[in-house]
């Protein structure tokens, strides 16, 4: 899955920006409250409109003032997000886009529409078309499909004008588009790592993905050290190439039913409990577990990893993140490390500046004086640092 271009009108500070020929591998940099965080948050919306409702959505980001709080300020038109993706490298562009607005005091979906080209010329053909809870979707196999004109349009009405129409199609495998969509949503994933979170000894349970803020790292890995000992060993080997003397990691359940993550140092002939370890250690190691999980997410959005990182390491983590969107997936990061700036490539960095209130996009690549730096062997993060991002030097 790939999103190759994200558009954003009144969504926070983003009165109107545009994102686009995004790679697998992205990396965003700006000052504190740039809206990189935001950026973020737009995923984390769209999931929870699926799972629920636009109204539940706008109150979870915004809280009780729900879309007052989250449409951009001094801004009265509805919140539009358009995304853009390919669900592999040869399958068409695919556009979402979503209004959303109010009626009677109430959130709802204005407009919903989702479509793409079958060919490599001519309009897009819609496959979704809703308005108000109440639209249109194609209802035959779209694959056999070769003139517009012999699509089945189906009038249908959902039980509440704030739901979206995705919700119910995303079921359906003959909506091929629909249900890329559907699964990309609901299985992309926001890490914000926390050491002290991570840390503690867990209650014997099950989970097969690492949390947000890693506080299942230990049952991750006891999940991947019994289901998964390709996948674990693969992790540990990972571990010890990254951080070198870390010779085995496992997770073992005590008497009293608690979850210890021990690591073994070859220096010393007892394992360490996960409390006695390096915060650096134990973060590569969560990031490993995430990055290799064996259902991976189609898309990761990672903040700020260089957090309890050595420098020397973030070079390292760096190529992880690369090589996960190497094998399929995509990655969002954002950073204020100089250090892991150092270890990117000029078209995997924007950076977001934030005047009067509102946040721009700008990619590192259209930048005529950054790309002639670069081009004679400057680093990104020296430039950053040095202030040749305009409008988004660190602070």
């Amino acid at each position: 899955m790939h999103i190759e271009s994200i558009r954003l009108k009144n969504f926070k500070s983003f009165k109107d920006a545009h994102m686009v020929n995004i790679p697998k591998f992205c990396v965003l940099v700006g000052a504190n409250g740039s809206g990189k965080s935001t950026l973020f948050s737009v995923f984390e919306f769209l999931r929870e409109a699926l799972a629920s409702n636009v109204h539940t959505a706008l109150v979870k980001l915004g809280g009780s003032r729900g879309i007052e709080e989250v449409r951009s300020r001094g801004e009265s038109g509805n919140i539009e997000i358009e995304i853009k993706f390919r669900e592999t490298d040869r399958s068409p562009l695919v556009t979402y886009s979503l209004s959303v607005g109010e009626k009677s005091g109430r959130p709802i979906v204005a407009r919903e529409i989702l479509k793409y080209r079958r060919g490599s010329g001519g309009q897009p053909w819609h496959f979704l078309d809703f308005s108000n809870g109440e639209g249109t979707a194609v209802t035959n196999e779209v694959e056999k499909v070769t003139d517009v004109q012999e699509l089945n349009r189906e009038q249908q009405k959902l039980k509440s004008p704030d739901i979206l129409a995705v919700k119910g199609l995303a079921q359906f495998e003959r909506f091929p588009a629909v249900v890329a969509l559907g699964n990309l949503i609901e299985n992309w994933h926001i890490s914000d790592f926390h050491i002290s979170r991570a840390r503690p000894e867990q209650e014997a349970g099950y989970a097969e993905h690492l949390s947000r803020e890693g506080e299942n790292l230990s049952l991750v890995t006891e999940y991947l050290h019994s289901r998964h000992p390709k996948i674990f060993n693969t992790v540990l080997e990972k571990l010890t190439e990254r951080i070198p003397g870390i010779n085995s990691v496992d997770a073992k359940t005590t008497e009293e039913g608690r979850i210890l993550l021990r690591f073994q140092d070859g220096a010393f002939e007892d394992p360490f409990l996960a409390r006695y370890v390096s915060d650096g250690t134990i973060k590569m190691f969560a990031y490993l577990v995430l990055l290799y999980d064996p259902n991976p997410h189609p898309l990761l959005c990672v903040e700020e990893p260089e957090n309890q990182l050595y420098p020397s390491l973030l070079w390292e983590l760096a190529e992880e993140f690369r090589a996960y969107a190497e094998r399929g997936g995509q990655v969002f990061v954002s950073s204020h490390s100089p250090d892991f700036l150092n270890a990117v490539q000029l078209e995997e960095v924007y950076w977001l500046v934030k005047e009067q209130g509102c946040t721009t996009i700008q990619r590192a690549q259209e930048d005529k004086q950054v790309a002639a730096f670069i081009a004679e062997g400057d680093q990104m993060g020296y430039l950053w640092k040095e202030g040749f991002f305009q409008g988004a030097g660190p602070q």
